[in-house]
């Protein structure tokens, strides 16, 4: 059974279907109606009572983690069943060190300044007009998403911290987890003052809600999809709503010919093993020829020690014998496994070059002691997140200082890189005047 096939069985059991494309329609209606009633009261809601909301959040998660472990565990046993990897399980799995993870986020972005309502670059005409730009919240943000139920904490308190109305379609492995969230979120928005509908998660495992729920411009502002590149395919070609995208992770590790080998092994190995089945988790490596011999295969070496699968082109294998060959296609995979997809290269431009290429676009790291090759690697790679000396795990909302985040924005548009509260606004432009009248 493939991994996809796995989470379709998971669906059919995990919770409640809608039995009918009418009844589907009516559940998304009704959903996105209350959303909307709340996103308008929500753009102007006062940050005091936000952050009242987000921190009774908090204090629910803390006191109900014993109903966080038993709805998670009918996850899991459910994943089992259907064949899950050891990664897709980690995924899913909420353990006491990540609820307290959850609660500590929400209370993170609590403290964080409210971008809702900031005004910016205003600036005098010559006839007397001030003219400005504020930011607003966007409206009603719809995400769906896979496996993680952190990713219901974290996009519900985003989108109230910025102002915005949620309707959050969760992976059908993960219902019972997400149900378990979303509702504590609501009753502890609802204690606190939020308006009803502020964070919705749709109640059923059916993808016929995902479809109707992509063709409701007339009340949904935007959509972000979190997951594999199969569900974002799907619902950039079926959506109405504009879309920001978070397509797969293929991040890259280069090891310059300048780099420290005792940092270089060490970041090379924690990007790859600390958290594999995640989106910032290095995939593939590559390698100055000049300390492709020495440190090359010594990494090569470490990495194969911690159980990894070292799938190597052709100057790498004959450094390092035993190796698995590298099949063309894998330097384009994102594993979210103990793999990785390994080679040599002639120069820091030929590494660059192969990242734009093959890579996608999302977190890509050099390991260097040479200034001016670290900033043209800065420059040159065309990726959301470009790290020098640290591993492609740093890639993250919380690691930015930003609470926690809603998805990683691989798009150019509007976002990109680790989305928080600012990129969950956007700007209008406003006027000050004193009677000026147009010419």
């Amino acid at each position: 059974m493939t991994e996809s096939d796995a989470l379709i069985s998971i669906g059919r059991a995990a919770g409640p279907t809608a039995g009918s494309s009418e009844s589907i329609r009516s559940l998304i209606d009704d959903l996105t109606a209350r959303a909307r009633a709340a996103a308008r009261a929500l753009a102007t809601c006062p940050t005091a009572v936000k952050n009242r909301a987000l921190l009774a959040m908090a204090a629910s998660f803390r006191a109900d983690a014993a109903e966080f472990r038993r709805e998670n565990a009918r996850d899991l046993e459910a994943g089992r069943a259907a064949g899950l990897s050891a990664a897709m399980l980690d995924r899913l799995e909420l353990t006491d060190k990540r609820i307290e993870a959850m609660a500590a986020a929400l209370e993170q972005v609590a403290a964080l300044d409210d971008p809702v309502g900031e005004i910016l670059d205003v600036k005098p005409r010559p006839n007397g007009l001030r003219v400005g730009r504020m930011r607003v919240s966007i409206g009603v943000i719809g995400i769906i998403y896979e496996s993680r139920p952190n990713v219901t904490a974290d996009a519900g308190c985003l989108c109230v911290k910025s102002g915005n109305a949620v309707i959050l379609r969760g992976g059908k492995e993960a219902f019972h987890s997400n149900a378990v969230i979303a509702r504590l979120m609501n009753e502890a928005g609802r204690g606190a003052g939020l308006p009803e509908g502020s964070v919705q998660l749709v109640p059923t495992t059916d993808r016929a809600a995902i479809g109707e729920l992509l063709t409701r411009n007339d009340r949904v502002d935007l959509i972000i999809p979190r997951g594999g590149k199969s569900l974002i395919e799907m619902v950039v070609k079926n959506s109405t709503i504009p879309v920001i995208k978070h397509y797969d992770g293929n991040c890259f590790v280069y090891v310059d010919r300048a780099a420290d080998p005792k940092m270089a092994a060490e970041i090379v190995l924690n990007a790859k093993t600390q958290r594999p089945g995640v989106c910032n988790a290095a995939e593939s490596l590559l390698v100055h020829r000049d300390v492709a011999a020495g440190l090359g295969a010594e990494i090569i070496r470490t990495l194969a020690a911690a159980g990894v699968e070292v799938r190597a082109d052709e100057r790498l294998r004959a450094l390092v014998p035993g190796l698995k060959a590298a099949a063309a296609e894998d330097w384009d995979t994102e594993y979210l496994d103990l793999i990785i997809t390994a080679g040599v290269v002639d120069s820091a431009d030929a590494a660059i070059e192969f990242i734009n290429t093959h890579g996608s676009h999302h977190t890509d790291a050099i390991v260097t002691d040479d200034h001016p090759t670290a900033m043209r690697f800065l420059a040159a790679v065309d990726s959301a997140c470009v790290f020098v000396n640290c591993s492609t795990r740093f890639s993250d909302g919380g690691e930015f200082g930003m609470g926690c985040e809603i998805g990683i924005s691989t798009d150019k548009l509007h976002a990109r890189g680790p989305m928080g509260l600012k990129e969950l606004t956007t700007l209008k432009f406003i006027a000050f005047g004193q009677g000026q009248l147009r010419q």
